[in-house]
């Protein structure tokens, strides 16, 4: 047998989220893989949850836990942290960036499940006072304007500057928009309602925008509207058919269903519509002479791989494959799909065919103790509902001390009135501005 027959396969995993990390763990114990992750951050991001880390709820470590201790126990997985800017289907190589210095990752079969980030649909420069809700650094920012908002309106010497101040809005009535919209909400009308000697917190206004005539539209009518009508009784004002235009520093424009330009003054918003694919898709696409759909997301072949090129797999956010929704579990089950057929090619037997996702329904929260929950053909809303999110969120948070850590905090935000995490600092809010123009500052140099 030659060195070369010897050599373990090797498995490079492109991301940490969903598909990266219960890909990499579906072949744990598998000695003849060797299994290398490349990832951006140093952490495996619970998304669904990170709304509770902009509202105060629980700390960015409950959502995000170190990839390296979660995969500390498997022997044949390493970790390289960096941003993968180019895969070369040609060479077989993955190359990675960070501080400058590159590392070139060779393999023999590649995951690629890089995910998605915010789409503001052509308009980036509403990212700068819109932020998005799609990582960790996001969900700080969000934080310390949030409550810095509530500082700022206490300091106010007008009420029109109180009001502005006063005002929060959520861009997007998705699942992320409507916990957002809810949280603010219940942080104002509850958390806050004593802590402010000038202000009565629990005036606040939240505006809840979508340019769609329905909320929640992935979860129905039926659900939408009880969710509508639970957000209107917190006092959130619900305004669908609302296209945003502007945003700028005090606040933002939109039109109206009836063509109307309207003017909200808000000193803090929030984008939570629309995704766009990891640009590493319109890469695979190019090399592969794959089509790609306006989101970027890379039609695949029905077993996930990538046309003309068996070696390759693509899963979750980025793929384009009937019509399969931007969710956790469309990115699990499709790690976990092609870390079985690696290994069925490994043991010499027969491929499990076309990937079929199990829909294992859809949930989100509006307020303490309610929530929407689609399962199959079951439709529940209110705490029956709720009580469902609880567990369902539990069993797939890493790690036991996690769980611990994350039931005592919803205890304390949910049953009583407190929020454990409302530590919020200039850093948080500024740092990303700042980075911004360091990197402009670069690139301007000759």
């Amino acid at each position: 047998m030659t060195t070369e027959n010897r050599r373990p396969h090797r498995v490079v995993v492109v991301g940490s989220g969903f598909g990266g990390l219960f890909g990499t763990q579906a072949l744990k114990g598998r000695d003849d893989v060797a299994v290398t992750l490349v990832a951006e951050t140093a952490h495996h991001l619970f998304q669904p949850l990170l709304y509770q880390v902009a509202t105060g709820i629980l700390s960015e470590g409950e959502v995000a836990p170190s990839t390296r201790e979660v995969l500390a126990r498997q022997r044949n997985a390493r970790v390289v942290l960096g941003e993968v800017t180019r895969i070369d289907l040609g060479t077989r190589t993955v190359t990675s960036e960070l501080l400058g210095a590159e590392t070139v990752t060779e393999y023999d079969t590649l995951l690629v499940a890089a995910g998605s980030g915010q789409s503001w649909f052509g308009h980036d420069e509403f990212a700068r006072y819109a932020p998005g809700m799609k990582s960790i650094d996001d969900a700080l920012e969000l934080r310390g304007r949030i409550f810095g908002a509530f500082e700022l309106a206490e300091l106010a010497t007008t009420e029109e500057d109180a009001r502005r101040a006063l005002t929060f809005v959520v861009v997007g009535a998705g699942a992320t928009g409507v916990e957002m919209a809810g949280q603010i909400a219940e942080l104002a009308g509850r958390t806050l309602a004593h802590d402010f000697r000038r202000i009565d917190p629990t005036t606040a206004h939240v505006i809840l925008l979508d340019a769609a005539e329905t909320i929640l539209p992935s979860f129905g009518e039926r659900l939408g509207g009880a969710a509508r009508r639970r957000l209107e009784e917190m006092g959130v004002d619900v305004r669908t058919g609302a296209m945003v235009t502007g945003v700028d520093e005090t606040g933002l424009t939109y039109r109206d269903g009836d063509g109307h330009e309207v003017r909200v003054e808000a000193l803090t918003k929030m984008w939570a519509a629309g995704v766009q694919a990891s640009p590493l898709g319109t890469q695979l696409a190019e090399q592969s002479g794959a089509e790609t759909d306006k989101a970027g997301r890379v039609r695949v072949e029905p077993d996930l791989t990538l046309p003309g090129h068996p070696e390759v797999f693509v899963v979750g956010d980025m793929i384009a494959l009937k019509d399969l929704p931007g969710v956790a579990q469309v990115a699990i089950q499709g790690a976990r799909f092609a870390a079985a057929e690696i290994t069925r090619r490994l043991d010499g037997r027969p491929s499990q065919g076309e990937f079929e996702y199990r829909d294992k329904g859809s949930m989100a929260t509006v307020s303490r103790f309610s929530a929407v929950a689609s399962i199959g053909r079951l439709r529940f809303h209110g705490f029956l509902a709720w009580l469902l999110w609880l567990g369902v969120h539990l069993v797939y948070i890493i790690g036991f001390k996690h769980r611990v850590t994350t039931l005592l905090h919803w205890a304390v935000s949910f049953v009583g009135r407190g929020r454990a995490e409302r530590v919020a600092t200039h850093q948080q809010v500024f740092a990303r501005q700042a980075m911004r123009r360091v990197g402009e500052d670069l690139r301007d140099r000759p």
